[in-house]
């Protein structure tokens, strides 16, 4: 089972990402989910529509946190490593929420003050007056870039909903443009986009969850090996 057809080509480091699925309740009963197209100058996926998403940075191990659901912690943690040294849970969470600032200026946080310096990357965030919040978050889908790919993760998305925003979820002003053509789009009609494959497959997996309300275990693409497996982290 592969990700993507495209398994050719030279073996690439991989490293550790975080991306975050942000949805809203539309005018019906069919939610939103928030997307962007990268640039087709992109060395990762080109012209492709996306989630807000990008690799763990060595600044995201030291955020003032407020910590996810225990069940996601012990989730994350996992008993499959991937890379020599996996980031924690937090620094896994604090990615996405930073990830979804950059790259759609948007902010998951609360008010609070942060201890100690603050990272370059999230100053402006901090300005704000606000802190990162992962507590409303949902772990949901792990998934490893096959072999062959310019660029490789293993890659955690999580769920979250924009009633837990402290910004306009219709402002992408402060956004960077690493994505562009920034909207929200019925998840119904999000599989017209021009998507990757493992992209396809978390949607699919979003509605589940949204449906449930809860999630019992998290589908795991491995194809960190020679042989691509499947399995559920429960």
């Amino acid at each position: 089972m592969s990700l993507d057809p495209e398994n050719t080509g030279e073996n690439r480091p991989i490293r550790d990402a975080a991306t975050i699925v942000l949805v809203r309740a539309g005018q019906t009963d069919n939610p939103q989910v928030l997307m962007g197209m990268r640039g087709a100058g992109a060395a990762f996926m080109p012209s492709k529509y996306v989630f807000p998403g990008g690799a763990v940075d060595p600044d995201d191990t030291n955020i003032c946190l407020r910590p996810g659901v225990p069940e996601d912690q012990r989730r994350l943690l996992g008993k499959n490593p991937v890379t020599a040294k996996p980031p924690s849970p937090e620094a896994m969470i604090s990615a996405a929420i930073r990830e979804l600032w950059e790259e759609a200026g948007q902010i998951l946080g609360v008010p609070g003050a942060w201890d100690g310096p603050v990272p370059d990357d999230w100053a402006d965030f901090a300005k704000a007056g606000l802190c990162p919040a992962g507590n409303s978050m949902q772990f949901i889908f792990r998934a490893v870039t096959p072999p062959g790919r310019t660029r490789r993760f293993d890659a955690r998305f999580f769920l979250a909903r924009s009633e837990d925003l402290a910004t306009d979820p219709d402002d992408f002003s402060r956004a960077t443009d690493e994505l562009s053509h920034l909207h929200w789009i019925a998840l119904s009609e999000a599989r017209t986009l021009d998507l990757p494959f493992v992209t396809e497959v978390v949607l699919a997996e979003a509605e589940a969850v949204l449906r449930a309300g809860r999630v019992d275990s998290v589908p795991f693409f491995d194809n960190s090996g020679p042989e691509s497996t499947f399995r559920r982290i429960s």
